[in-house]
């Protein structure tokens, strides 16, 4: 009970102040500007979000049975319907989802993306991205996030031609992280 209390503090303390020292806006626009070129290199969409903090009707579920990894990727899978990421036209996004007060980070790819990439080989991007998170390297985290989802997508989901055929693969999802 006092490491769920803990927790619960630790998670109220946290908030959108919190987010936007940890991604201050320049490192806001550099980010936004490495999904921008991602995505002028693939068909598929990128969509970063960071939270401070679980909502608080997560963390009344956290107990034993139901850890923090799995309360995280639950608010991970969430964000990507609320934000809409499930719905670009060839099912091809990706949510990078940062939580800032667990030091974690979860990917969560739609189901044309899945047929193409295990659930294992998220898994072990994520881990090896994990580390910059817990030192508190945000952007260094973010950038290897972007570039190894990119190097993905280039794999499955090539665009044809030159940078010009951007007009024909419209930018679905918004650049620019989200922050909360």
């Amino acid at each position: 009970m006092i490491n769920k209390l803990k927790r619960l503090i630790k998670h109220l303390w946290l908030d959108t102040s919190d987010t936007r020292r940890a991604v201050p806006p320049d490192m806001l626009q550099r980010l936004t500007q490495r999904v921008a070129a991602s995505e002028r290199r693939h068909g598929g969409q990128i969509r970063i979000c960071v939270e401070a903090s679980l909502p608080i009707s997560y963390l009344w579920r956290l107990d034993r049975q139901t850890p923090i990894s799995t309360l995280t990727r639950q608010r991970a899978v969430t964000m990507f319907g609320k934000l809409r990421v499930w719905d670009t036209e060839h099912n091809n996004g990706v949510l990078i989802y940062v939580l800032l007060a667990e030091h974690a980070i979860e990917i969560v790819a739609d189901r044309s993306l899945m047929r193409h990439v295990s659930p294992l080989q998220w898994q072990a991007m994520v881990a090896r991205i994990a580390s910059a998170f817990r030192d508190k390297r945000y952007e260094d985290g973010l950038t290897q996030a972007i570039e190894e989802t990119s190097a993905v997508l280039m794999a499955h989901f090539t665009v044809e031609g030159t940078l010009d055929s951007q007009q024909a693969q419209p930018n679905e999802l918004p650049d620019t992280p989200l922050l909360q």
